[in-house]
């Protein structure tokens, strides 16, 4: 059985092994090397399922910030077949003349501290020491790079600028299953990560009680009004808005069947619970769920509830129509 490579390992393998080398490490070095993709494969993990797995974790690492780059051939740039990919060192640093106070700079040291221990795991040493057994020449110090964390959600910015000033604020915001946006009035305490998502919870100002928001939900602009409220409501907020978030998930959970050895088993795998029918995935939000399942195609099925299987047979459905249409009018 694979060893079980929690995916932020996983990712940190990955970036550690693509600063150690400077001419980069073509996708099946990578995957034959690299801690969490080595054990999949060693386990008899399908090459495809694999591959899908590495862009992914490419993708999401360019999302946080992490630039890496891809070298084509140098005869033909655009042939990507064998391509190799690194993290230009240079371009991961933090600029010399960014100044941190000195609490930011407590802060920062902190987050430091674990991005240098994680960085020289065994297993991540031992991928470089591979990498470099392969005859690709490694830069050192590997470890000390700051990685820089961005969100992808255009609210967040506003967001945070007025739970730091405790400014109410006002947005739009859809629902699944309505047709136009409600306008919502909140004093913002805090932003959440929750299961790759970012969160806004705070107080609705309307009815006076906690409310959690997903960002990827709110539309238009947030507006930063010049009503304040009092900085101590947000004391324990962060801690309160996971507390939520996690007792919603303890309270609704998806029983699933998934291909073995296929992309969709390796990712709900991380969070889901053996069945003896299949494997139960715990979820907050029944359309996220949704959205993330029809992205498997075939390699999952919805035996239960009702409403999530429909949920992802009107999905597949809608794209079934689109390739439909598209050929029609082709």
């Amino acid at each position: 059985m694979a060893a079980r490579i929690p995916a932020e390992e996983r990712l940190t393998n990955l970036v550690v092994a693509l600063m150690a080398t400077e001419i980069g490490l073509t996708k099946q070095q990578i995957l034959d090397n690299v801690s969490g993709y080595r054990q999949r494969a060693e386990a008899g993990t399908r090459s495809d399922a694999l591959e899908k797995m590495f862009e992914r974790d490419k993708d999401e690492l360019r999302t946080l910030g992490v630039p890496i780059e891809t070298i084509g051939d140098a005869a033909d740039p655009n042939d990507l077949r064998e391509a190799r990919y690194r993290i230009p060192q240079a371009e991961y640093d933090l600029p010399s003349d960014i100044v941190f106070s000195p609490a930011e700079l407590a802060v920062l040291r902190l987050a430091g501290s674990v991005w240098s221990a994680e960085s020289v795991s065994g297993d991540a040493q031992s991928g470089v020491r591979k990498i470099r057994a392969l005859g690709i020449d490694g830069d050192e110090p590997i470890i000390g790079f700051a990685p820089r964390i961005t969100a992808r959600d255009a609210a967040f910015a506003p967001l945070q600028d007025a739970i730091e000033r405790c400014r109410v604020v006002t947005f739009d915001y859809l629902k699944p299953g309505e047709e136009a946006p409600r306008r919502r009035r909140i004093r913002p305490l805090a932003l959440v990560d929750y299961e790759a998502r970012w969160h806004v919870f705070g107080i609705d100002v309307d009815v006076d009680e906690d409310r959690t928001f997903l960002l990827g939900r709110i539309v238009g602009d947030v507006k930063v009004s010049s009503t304040g409220f009092d900085a101590s409501l947000r004391d324990g907020a962060g801690e309160r808005a996971l507390a939520g978030l996690e007792r919603v998930a303890s309270e609704n959970s998806a029983l699933l069947e998934v291909t073995p050895g296929t992309e969709a088993a390796l990712r709900l795998g991380r969070r889901a619970v053996p069945a003896t029918q299949g494997i139960h995935v715990p979820f907050v939000d029944l359309h996220i769920l949704a959205d993330e399942l029809a992205s498997y195609g075939p390699e999952v099925r919805v035996v239960e509830p009702a409403p999530l299987r429909d949920a992802v047979i009107s999905r597949l459905q809608a794209v079934v129509d689109a390739h439909a249409d598209a050929e029609d009018a082709g």
